[in-house]
């Protein structure tokens, strides 16, 4: 390969390439460079989500570079506040021990383990193994040189992470060791003298720490990729165990192939793409069988396939689809045909009623797929027309609504929702329909949105913050307005 296709092949799936200038020079020198991938070991299982990173780290271990798996056990005790608005539970050193052994063992079923380093960031923090300190001209860590790397920072710029800058409008604390761990992380590519790191796209703060820390040590800064970061199956959130949306890549071969066959329709590029070994053509080829009429249902099947034989290569994978297809006969749960949706009885458009309906989250989104079909009761509707088609939806009358290969049937529902007043200096009062997944709030701006598919988890930690009433509108933007699809009421 030539520079430029070394990097458009690792730039596959990528968010962002930052230093990708050096990533070229790097490249052009011809030496091995060292990649690194660290996670703290704070649940005992690697899902899929986490599997997006280690195929990144896959691809430069398949083109002779050296792949190092940084397992952060001492990181791990104080807890990751990436994402966090409150502050993440310390673990025992026991217990991220008995995570990190897992890691150990899962890893390796992505990773060549012969062309692997794994490193703990115990092994200079707290060095037990003179050797590994040897190797890394390391010593244990001590009060002083915790000033020195505190000093390579500023309260301001640490404070300026989002996640801090959250918690603080709303009155949240922050403990202080939270505070010392984007240090602690970054100081790990200074320790590891890493070319390369790779992260999630919520890892970029820490991730930059890392290349500003390595500039202060006197060393080459890294460049630092991103990758996007996995949605679960439910088609909302991020992959994550406490979210109970996530496909564990130890899991029985049957149960993983049911999950992938449930993801959402309009995932499934997002998984050909990050989570299987496909090249960039071949998904282009599986987008045009879609476009010939193949059914999405069949791409799914094929999809659970790929996933179920990475992790489980001897399942008998016929008799697991075979299996999953009678299943889903019998409880007429067919993924990827139309099921029946409330929605409210009133004068709407297309594009609105495919908001409401769960077909597209946003405007940006429908714009985005210009290229899905949309048939309402039959009837094509060209994407242009969408937002200025009006439609009559009746109470008790049902309609059909498709946007691409996915389809509901929608029937008109006469939905009032009662509002309770809310002490706050954003929010005047909200309400919610639980059966149907509907939250209406409204602003003291004299603005009310309604939000759909919002599962009652939802509210129930939406009424817990209330009671402390400064930053509620904040929250609201944060886990509510940018999370769930909504619309805007209008009286």
């Amino acid at each position: 390969m030539t520079i430029e296709e070394q990097i458009n092949f690792f730039r596959k799936g990528t968010s962002e390439i930052i230093g990708e200038d050096d990533l070229r020079v790097k490249l052009e020198s011809g030496k091995k460079l060292r990649v690194k991938l660290g996670a703290d070991p704070t649940a005992p299982d690697i899902h899929l989500g986490h599997t997006v990173v280690l195929r990144k780290l896959k691809a430069f271990q398949d083109r002779g570079h050296t792949a190092i798996f940084l397992i952060g056990d001492f990181t791990g005790m104080i807890g990751d506040p990436t994402g966090r608005n409150i502050t993440r539970p310390r673990l025992s050193r026991r217990e991220v021990l008995e995570n990190a052994e897992t890691y150990k063992q899962q890893i390796f079923k992505i990773l060549d383990p012969k062309k692997t380093e794994v490193y703990f960031n115990s092994d200079w923090f707290n060095p037990m193994d003179t050797e590994i300190s040897k190797k890394f001209e390391t010593k244990a860590f001590n009060t002083s040189d915790f000033i020195k790397l505190a000093s390579h920072a500023t309260v301001q710029q640490i404070l300026e992470r989002k996640d801090f800058a959250d918690r603080l409008k709303s009155q949240k604390p922050i403990a202080l060791h939270e505070l010392l761990y984007p240090l602690i992380q970054g100081y790990d590519s200074v320790a590891l003298k890493a070319d390369v790191e790779l992260g999630g796209t919520d890892q970029k703060f820490n991730l930059l720490m890392g290349r500003d820390l390595q500039r202060e040590y006197g060393q080459e800064p890294q460049v630092v990729i991103t990758m996007p970061l996995l949605v679960g199956t439910d088609g909302i959130k991020k992959m994550s165990k406490s979210s109970n949306n996530y496909i564990g890549i130890n899991e029985p071969p049957h149960q993983m192939f049911r999950k992938i066959m449930e993801i959402p329709d309009e995932l499934i590029w997002d998984y050909f793409e990050l989570v299987t070994d496909l090249k960039v053509d071949e998904i282009k080829g599986l987008k045009q069988q879609l476009n010939e009429g193949t059914s999405i249902l069949e791409l799914k099947k094929e999809l659970a396939k790929i996933i179920t034989l990475d992790f489980n290569p001897n399942a008998n994978i016929e008799e697991i689809t075979n299996t999953f297809v009678d299943e889903t006969m019998k409880t007429r749960k067919i993924v990827g045909q139309s099921t029946q949706k409330n929605v409210r009885a009133r004068s709407t458009t297309i594009a609105n009623l495919l908001i409401e309906s769960g077909l597209v989250k946003s405007l940006k989104e429908l714009k985005n797929r210009s290229d899905a079909k949309i048939f309402f009761n039959n009837e094509k509707i060209e994407n242009s027309l969408v937002k200025d088609h009006t439609i009559n939806i009746l109470e008790d009358s049902v309609y059909k609504l498709q946007f691409g290969s996915k389809a509901f049937d929608l029937k008109g529902t006469k939905i009032e929702i009662q509002h309770r007043d809310v002490q706050s200096g954003a929010v005047k009062s909200f309400g919610y329909d639980q059966e149907n997944q509907i939250l209406e709030i409204k602003f003291e701006t004299g603005k009310a949105y309604e939000y759909f598919n919002v599962p009652p988890k939802v509210v129930e930690d939406l009424e817990k913050f209330i009671p402390l009433e400064k930053g509620l509108g904040g929250y609201c933007n944060k886990n509510i307005n940018n999370v769930f699809s909504h619309l805007e009421i209008k009286e």
